[in-house]
């Protein structure tokens, strides 16, 4: 792989103004792709370009909320117009929520995180869908959770989200499987030295957890075009691409 692996690549990343996604902001700029970075922040998006500019990188700014889906068409149709095409999708912002017993969680929190998590990735797909097609090899990549896949008293509400996430992206990798160059990973990140993980668990030393930027050379390498795997998850605590495995 090239020192530049992202070179001429255009990349859009969501939740970019802090914690993983804004680590793989900066270093898919640095891999030289140019970084279409959305946050509800205004302030972190210009910090984040400060950065992305220091290191002789390129990025546009979108400030848009995830719930804002016709936001999200309207981006789809930018894009469309500017560069005629979307090299990588990351689906990075999402929403934590209430973590307790499940009758305690509020309807409109429920709601909420899955409007963030589940259908903003949603229209997402729908929206750039055709510029990742018509990319030589569209990329996409969803930050996912264990909370998913693992059955955990209190993490009914995000964990629920991240199923959902896991299965919708899923079956969308085998929509475009073998037809377009598309490749859709998922990501498990675990814990790691987030704001989202202080809120999880207040109680835990921020300083034994692995610190985002860890895991972004292993995004880099899945949003180049060597990357061939799809459909399966990247389990960072591990290191490895996993299979998801049928009910037994």
């Amino acid at each position: 792989m090239s020192h530049a692996p992202l070179a001429g690549r255009t990349a859009l990343i969501t939740g970019a103004s802090r914690g993983i996604g804004r680590e793989t902001a900066l270093a898919f700029a640095k891999a030289g792709a140019h970084v279409i970075a959305l946050a509800r922040t205004v302030g972190g998006l210009e910090e984040l370009d400060d950065q992305i500019q220091s290191a002789g990188g390129s990025a546009t700014l979108v400030p848009l909320d995830l719930t804002d889906f016709d936001g999200l068409d309207r981006l789809g149709l930018s894009i469309h117009e500017r560069w005629g095409k979307l090299d990588i999708l990351v689906g990075n912002g999402a929403m934590l929520g209430t973590v307790g017993p499940l009758n305690h969680i509020e309807p409109k929190i429920w709601e909420k995180v899955f409007a963030v998590n589940v259908t903003a990735n949603y229209r997402l797909i729908r929206s750039m869908d055709p510029l990742l097609r018509a990319s030589d090899a569209g990329r996409a990549i969803f930050i996912s959770s264990a909370a998913g896949s693992n059955a955990n008293a209190y993490w009914g509400c995000y964990g629920a989200s991240k199923a959902a996430l896991d299965l919708m992206c899923r079956d969308w990798a085998e929509e475009v499987r073998n037809i377009t160059n598309i490749k859709v990973m998922l990501v498990n990140p675990g814990r790691t030295r987030t704001r989202m993980r202080a809120e999880a668990a207040p109680g835990e030393d921020p300083m034994t957890l692995p610190t985002p930027d860890e895991i972004t050379p292993h995004l880099v390498a899945m949003a180049s075009p060597d990357w061939q795997e799809t459909g399966k998850i990247f389990d960072f605590p591990r290191r490895t691409v996993l299979s998801f495995r049928a009910p037994a």
